[in-house]
């Protein structure tokens, strides 16, 4: 008998999500970042292990959304919690009085699929201070994504709950996105970790061309902006910026790829793109009506 299902993981931004998955997969897919909000779209790993596979879903920080950007992260987090067999809500140990899932995500009622609440980041925590966790939560898992602390056992938990079911997927494949969206999330993560608070809320990053017949690949990628101002911090004094950034981001990719990478970094002012929906679409995003779990 083997099972297999969806495994969704969310919780309001800066949880853990996308460490957590990086820690099942064994690799990175997800970027990670202390900037909140810096998982804009679901991000897929897959995870094979003796008889159980899980398809395993990390997704934007729960928020109340402000424009339309916004709204298309929520609504993907949304349809993840539908897609799922298992919901992993992950929640910050340092959150005083951890609200339910559905009170946290706005929803009416909770949602259909099995809800495991796993409170992250206790390696932060004394002995002390995971005793009293433990009794104040005992439905809880408590684990560190960062250091791997109970994640073996909560995967194991989870496995109970999902379906009796063949693979869904080859034992062998890690995640069912393209490199493009790979690629693309590496040079964005890159620049969040060498621009300031303002710039990396309006940037969005598109991959023009990918040639993988050449030798070098060849990449072509444009960083997104919404005012000349910001194009001037994200080029930098006589570009040293975003040479900086793209010396840093190829080593990524090379790594990702497992070749050498000719990478041309553009930057393009796109006006007020987060809250234009012609924009949103262009890059990948959609914005659906809510419909509750």
């Amino acid at each position: 008998m083997t099972r297999a299902g969806i495994v969704t993981v969310v919780g309001k931004p800066n949880a853990g999500k996308s460490t957590l998955l990086n820690r099942i997969i064994g690799q990175k897919l997800s970027i990670v970042s202390p900037k909140p909000q810096s998982t804009r779209d679901r991000v897929v790993g897959i995870h094979s292990d003796g008889d159980v596979q899980m398809i395993i879903l990390d997704t934007p920080g729960l928020l109340h959304p402000k424009y339309a950007l916004q709204r298309a992260m929520r609504s993907t987090a949304l349809q993840a919690l539908k897609d799922a067999d298992v919901i992993v809500h992950l929640v910050d140990v340092g959150e005083h009085s951890p609200e339910p899932l559905h009170v946290a995500a706005a929803l009416e009622h909770p949602p259909r699929a099995r809800v495991i609440t796993a409170l992250n980041k206790v390696d932060l925590l004394s002995a002390a201070q995971r005793g009293a966790l433990a009794l104040n939560s005992p439905d809880a898992r408590l684990i560190s994504a960062i250091s791997g602390e109970g994640v073996p056992e909560l995967l194991s938990f989870v496995a109970q709950h999902l379906p009796e079911s063949p693979f869904l997927y080859p034992e062998d494949e890690v995640s069912t996105q393209h490199l493009r969206f790979f690629v693309s999330e590496l040079i964005r993560e890159t620049a969040l970790e060498q621009l300031s608070d303002e710039v990396p809320y309006s940037m969005a990053c598109e991959i023009e061309e990918f040639r993988e017949q050449k030798q070098p690949v060849y990449i072509r990628a444009v960083l997104h902006v919404e005012r000349d101002s910001q194009k001037r911090i994200l080029i930098g004094a006589k570009g040293q910026r975003i040479r900086s950034i793209g010396q840093a981001a190829r080593i990524k990719v090379e790594s990702l790829l497992g070749q050498s990478v000719y990478l041309d970094l553009w930057v393009k002012v796109l006006p007020n793109w987060r809250k234009n929906a012609h924009a949103l679409a262009r890059f990948g995003y959609r914005v659906e009506e809510e419909r509750q779990q």
